[in-house]
């Protein structure tokens, strides 16, 4: 007794949903960890050489980081005296308060650790800052 086995054409295409599987998980998996990636503090830098400021209606937020890595700000009741960065923290975020568009910088000296004007950025941005921009000097011209 014998069973006859009926033979079945063999398939000629593949199948493709495992692999359309894995794409999506790993689409998936890509589209989370992209935004993890980017750290670090969003700073607007210029898109031209060095351009003059355009006089604004109110006076911008300057945060000065001398060599010795202390802060200065402009718009404080003393502005030659240092500030704590709590202090800074504050008193920028009550002038943003009261004049959001006000524009945020910071002046670094050139003497100073990279970090210490980060931290600044930092602090800025928590303030609630929107933008950041790095104030520099205009360079002059040595070719001559």
């Amino acid at each position: 007794m014998r069973r006859k086995r009926i033979r079945r054409p063999k398939m000629s295409q593949m199948n493709v949903v495992p692999y359309i599987d894995v794409m999506l998980v790993l689409l998936i998996i890509f589209m989370v960890t992209t935004p993890l990636l980017s750290q670090g503090v969003k700073v607007s830098l210029p898109k031209a050489s060095a351009n003059a400021l355009v006089q604004e209606k109110f006076t911008p937020i300057i945060v000065s980081v001398n060599a010795e890595g202390l802060y200065f700000l402009n718009i404080a009741g003393n502005p030659d005296l240092p500030i704590t960065p709590a202090t800074l923290s504050q008193s920028v975020r009550g002038a943003l308060q009261q004049t959001p568009d006000r524009k945020v910088y910071v002046r670094g000296d050139q003497g100073v650790e990279y970090g210490k004007v980060v931290d600044a950025m930092v602090i800025l941005q928590q303030a609630g800052a929107p933008s950041v921009g790095l104030m520099t000097d205009a360079a002059k011209d040595t070719s001559a």
